[in-house]
């Protein structure tokens, strides 16, 4: 990467680690993103000779899923230096924004059962931290067709109308919930995961006061799956629907069954995932300058490199700017809300807004530094501009988020 590292605290175990997650971003995350890019049906992206499996195993040989993981089940989280996390965020980020998602979000159903009373759940963590072969395999199943960035509103009073209840509904009878209703196409590894963490409303007459989270394991009679969505960017990430009918899990499985306490988790989570958002898409924006500088110092024009315009290095220095904003208030806010829980919602949702709204108008700028070649599938920046359009919308729409994070104020 062609970049300055200002941080001067970083520890040399950081540093390692950091290296690292550069080569793999660049090594595995950077071509294998492209290629499946460049893949017209989305089922070709998941088949079982698909290279995203070869960047799941590999991620999982080099120890990176066990980062967040308690040391209790296998994993390395109270070793980790505490930079550890944002410095590998950024790195997926810079290779493959995509699969960093994929990557991420596959960690979720292991959290949440690292957290329950069920020991089949712990074991579930403990075989998560043994596997390199990626047969374990998560997806956040919370957007519906008729529920997706209002999540982020859950606390708001407004949200306790039951109108606003979610239509994945658990019902406990006996010793077991039973789970009916649909996930929407948006689902992050929704047609490949094993596990989901899972939203679902409890009582329905409390709108969205009123919801749950289980793990579920997806091979249970009852659950089907849609077809992989066909998008216009981070095409390497799948997504897609979930249904349920009548589906069956033990009473232990809903890991937050009293709603007050799910709703606070919600926060949690939303917090956490905005924050991730902001790191990873620092690493995006920081890839698209990368790119448009090193066209600009080899691209010839009026006999000398284009870097010699003035107009282009003007560009170029306010993209720079932008990245290292996006890339120190991210650092800034991954330190507050590791050290700081449950960390700050309206921080995070500065952070996500800014970092993504950054990524998508530095990629935008590279193009315009690219010119016509900006706009072809031989250059990655065009993939790169799709892929951070992308991260305006997931994990809560910009503009809803905003609005939420100015409640706060």
């Amino acid at each position: 990467m062609a970049y300055l590292e200002l941080d001067t605290t970083l520890s040399d175990e950081a540093k390692a680690i950091q290296d690292t997650a550069k080569r793999f971003a660049m090594e595995v995350m950077r071509p294998i993103g492209e290629e499946l890019d460049k893949l017209a049906d989305p089922e070709d992206v998941i088949a079982k000779d698909s290279k995203l499996w070869e960047v799941h195993r590999k991620y999982r040989e080099l120890g990176f899923h066990k980062m967040g993981v308690s040391k209790l089940f296998g994993g390395m989280a109270e070793d980790m230096d505490p930079m550890a996390g944002v410095l590998v965020g950024e790195a997926m980020g810079y290779g493959d924004s995509g699969l960093a998602v994929s990557l991420g979000v596959s960690a979720f159903p292991i959290t949440f059962a690292g957290l329950s009373q069920n020991p089949k759940l712990h074991q579930l963590v403990r075989d998560y931290c043994e596997d390199t072969k990626a047969e374990i395999v998560g997806c956040w199943a919370i957007t519906e067709p008729d529920h997706g960035s209002d999540w982020i509103l859950a606390a708001d009073p407004a949200m306790e109308n039951p109108k606003t209840a979610p239509s994945c509904r658990a019902v406990l009878k006996g010793d077991e919930y039973i789970i009916t209703g649909q996930k929407s196409a948006w689902v992050s590894n929704g047609t490949i995961a094993t596990h989901a963490t899972l939203h679902v409303a409890l009582d329905p007459s409390k709108g969205m006061h009123g919801t749950g989270i289980a793990v579920v394991p997806l091979d249970l009679p009852g659950i089907t799956r849609g077809k992989p969505l066909n998008k216009m960017g981070q095409r390497p990430l799948n997504q897609g629907e979930i249904f349920f009918e009548e589906v069956k899990i033990p009473k232990e499985n809903m890991v937050f069954a009293d709603p007050a306490s799910t709703l606070a988790v919600v926060q949690m989570i939303l917090t956490s995932a905005n924050s991730g958002m902001c790191i990873s898409f620092s690493g995006l924006a920081q890839a698209a300058f990368d790119i448009a500088l090193d066209y600009a110092k080899n691209r010839v024009q009026g006999g000398v490199p284009i870097f010699e315009h003035q107009n282009i290095k003007l560009k170029l220095f306010s993209m720079l700017r932008k990245v290292e904003a996006a890339r120190a208030f991210g650092r800034r806010l991954y330190k507050y809300n590791t050290t700081n829980p449950p960390g700050s919602a309206m921080h995070a949702i500065v952070g996500k807004t800014f970092s993504t709204e950054t990524a998508t108008e530095v990629a935008a700028e590279a193009i315009q530094v690219l010119g016509g070649n900006g706009l072809t599938k031989e250059y990655p920046i065009e993939k790169i501009y799709r892929d951070a359009k992308a991260s305006m919308i997931e994990d809560g729409e910009n503009s809803a988020l905003a609005l939420t994070g100015a409640s706060f104020l």
